[in-house]
């Protein structure tokens, strides 16, 4: 596989209609390096995310107008990959468990420790950034995949079962020989040095039709 290429710089999106939190909350990330772009309301963030927005989601659950939880709805269904932690009230704790159910990352309750909240924030950038290169791996393993002839996805499909050239080939109605070449152009195609990294890319791309 090639080299990755370098990942683009993530941003905390912060959505919070509290004025007063929302700039103690932007001087406090980016006191500690982080990039942030703050929003007064869902309507606002809701206008300005793109598909291409990577980092993290810091989301109220009560505001006016729409509310954090109707705004996480409405990313869902647009296929937003930013993760989202919820804050709340000590009331909003049995919305924000909901929430997690349907995908969102955590959730932490006002008023909050500094600490607590930083750590929280740079743990969720980190698997942030685990999914975004595990999808560009994803995507990399499909393209090499679409590259291959139908005769050199069927020896594909059987070397993943476990079957030996004499058996791919008995199977196909090929010479070994033939077998052979066709093995040869799937590795290098697929990019795989080895029969085990072979089976992984293919796995982690039926992983991936999974968990869509």
């Amino acid at each position: 596989m090639k080299a990755p290429p370098s990942m683009p710089e993530q941003i905390i999106y912060l959505v919070d209609d509290d004025e007063a939190l929302r700039d103690s909350l932007v001087w406090l990330l980016e006191s500690q390096g982080f990039k942030v772009a703050a929003f007064a309301s869902a309507e606002d963030f809701l206008r300005a995310w793109r598909p291409e927005f990577n980092g993290c989601l810091l989301l109220d659950v009560r505001m006016p107008g729409m509310s954090g939880l109707e705004l996480h709805e409405r990313l869902r269904a647009r296929y937003c990959t930013l993760p989202v932690i919820f804050i709340t009230g000590h009331g909003d704790v049995p919305m924000a468990v909901a929430a997690l159910k349907k995908g969102a990352v955590d959730f932490i309750e006002k008023p909050f420790n500094d600490t607590e909240l930083l750590h929280l924030v740079t743990q969720c950038l980190a698997k942030e950034r685990e999914s975004r290169d595990r999808r560009r791996q994803d995507a990399e393993v499909s393209r090499r995949l679409d590259q291959l002839t139908q005769r050199e996805r069927e020896v594909l499909e059987l070397i993943i079962v476990g079957k030996l050239n004499k058996q791919i080939a008995d199977v196909l109605g090929i010479s070994i020989k033939t077998v052979e070449v066709h093995r040869a152009r799937v590795m290098e195609k697929m990019g795989a040095q080895s029969l085990a990294e072979l089976v992984q890319h293919v796995m982690a791309i039926e992983g991936a039709a999974g968990r869509a």
